[in-house]
């Protein structure tokens, strides 16, 4: 049976801190593991067959393959299905740990990556889509989430601000009522 190439390629990201409690978790296959009860049961039971290595490894779990690194008090994990290449897995992975590195000012441990979880998320996001791998370069990650990170939130600007903002970016051909 000939498998068909996918570029969907990612199940799952997870991060568990050490004592494999769930800090953040994206599963883009819905159909893979669809309650919050069998997502939780898969990383405990991925965490329970991994958590002594002391290296980057590869792991054959419930039939997906599992790339994880660990660091300090956190592990990282990217779930592929088990005829998914481990090396483009290891580049997601890989990507996902140095770009965090450089936002985490290479303090990748639990206290700091609650602290920043939005730039987590916004990490991730940049990296994989749906499951798809946008980018496995953590330069031009960084790049990406630096250029949003610099702008303020809307929550943190006044009403004038967003005003000026608005009407120096819209473009002229847009009324805005304001």
């Amino acid at each position: 049976m000939q498998i068909e190439p996918s570029l969907y390629t990612v199940k799952a990201v997870f991060i568990l801190d050490n004592d494999g409690n769930r800090l953040l978790s994206k599963y883009y296959d819905t159909e893979l593991y669809p309650s919050m009860k069998e997502q939780k049961n898969f990383e405990k039971n991925v965490f329970n067959k991994t958590h002594k290595a002391d290296t980057d490894e590869i792991a054959f779990v419930e039939g997906m393959t599992i790339v994880y690194k660990c660091s300090i008090d956190l592990f990282f994990y990217v779930v592929g299905s088990a005829q998914e290449n481990e090396l483009m897995l290891m580049a997601v992975l890989n990507c996902l740990f140095e770009s965090l590195g450089q936002i985490l000012r290479k303090n990748v441990e639990r206290r700091c990556l609650l602290d920043n979880m939005d730039g987590v998320f916004l990490v991730v996001d940049e990296i994989i889509d749906g499951g798809v791998i946008l980018e496995s370069d953590p330069q031009q990650v960084i790049q990406k989430v630096n250029y949003r990170a610099d702008e303020n939130p809307l929550s943190e600007q006044s009403v004038a601000q967003v005003r000026s903002y608005t009407r120096t970016h819209t473009p002229s051909n847009v009324t805005l009522h304001v």
